[in-house]
């Protein structure tokens, strides 16, 4: 099953757009952390985030990449240990994030981050030496994904496995990246899953990169689609998709934010006050 070209549309479609290549803007690369939710998210742009990840995978140097929209923030807090120790970069995804930043800390990001865009263009950009690997989502998805990935970036995809009866032997799933040659990772079991996975495994895989990448996989095989280039430019898509998954995605929309925000706040003053007894 291929995807639509409604569907296709919507991929940022690597150098023939070239509004949404990462063009280097001297003036926003002073790139730093922020603390939301007890985690350290980068300030940072595309250009500088995809040449930090370029230089790992050049240095053999593994690099751990996490998009923190609020889910991951309310789903992910008792890995914050292992990441913290793990060579993680945390980036900001989503309107959520962005509000609650300028809420406690009256600062912008440059630019959101969202994985479904960041990611196919930063393959696409390290195509010549990337040795991809797919794990995740239901049977058919990651295969599907591999050609998606394969005819429209010029992604080399050495391998893949769902994240369903495929991925229940961690063991050989270990295996067969290895045997791969693969360097690059890209996990897809949703907040925490996923997260987890990865620092759990990294230590027993010759990969330089590993992604969690949430519904990219869907996304690329065309099993669900992206909302409509104007629906993406307001940064409503999160509303899009809660209208086309109403049962899963509502209490995260709704109930999970006021948590969210919640956790930012009271995190934040805990923050402060142990710099204060410092």
């Amino acid at each position: 099953m291929s995807m639509s070209e409604n569907s296709r549309n919507n991929f940022p479609n690597n150098s023939r757009d070239k509004s949404l290549n990462h063009a280097p803007d001297k003036s926003r690369d002073q790139s730093h952390n922020i603390s939301l939710g007890g985690f350290s998210i980068l300030r940072t742009t595309g250009a500088a985030l995809e040449q930090q990840l370029a230089l790992a995978l050049n240095a053999a140097e593994q690099k751990i990449l996490f998009f923190a929209n609020t889910n991951f923030i309310v789903k992910c807090q008792a890995l914050q240990p292992q990441m913290q120790t793990a060579n993680t970069l945390i980036v900001n995804d989503g309107i959520g994030v962005d509000i609650a930043t300028w809420v406690i800390h009256r600062e912008k990001f440059p630019e959101n981050l969202n994985g479904t865009d960041f990611i196919p263009h930063y393959l696409h950009s390290v195509c010549n030496q990337a040795r991809v690997f797919l794990v995740g989502g239901k049977p058919g998805i990651a295969i599907r994904a591999a050609t998606t990935l394969r005819e429209q970036f010029n992604v080399h995809v050495v391998g893949s496995c769902d994240g369903y009866a495929q991925s229940q032997d961690t063991q050989k799933v270990i295996a067969e990246i290895n045997a791969s040659a693969a360097n690059v990772v890209l996990v897809a079991m949703g907040n925490p899953m996923q997260e987890k996975w990865i620092l759990e495994n990294r230590q027993l895989l010759n990969a330089s990169v590993f992604i969690g990448v949430g519904a990219l996989l869907d996304f690329l095989a065309g099993d669900k689609p992206r909302a409509p280039h104007l629906i993406q430019k307001f940064r409503l898509e999160w509303l899009y998709r809660l209208c086309l998954e109403p049962t899963r995605l509502m209490r995260r929309y709704t109930l999970d934010i006021a948590v969210f925000l919640a956790l930012c706040i009271r995190t934040e003053k805990w923050r402060k006050n142990a710099m204060k007894t410092h």
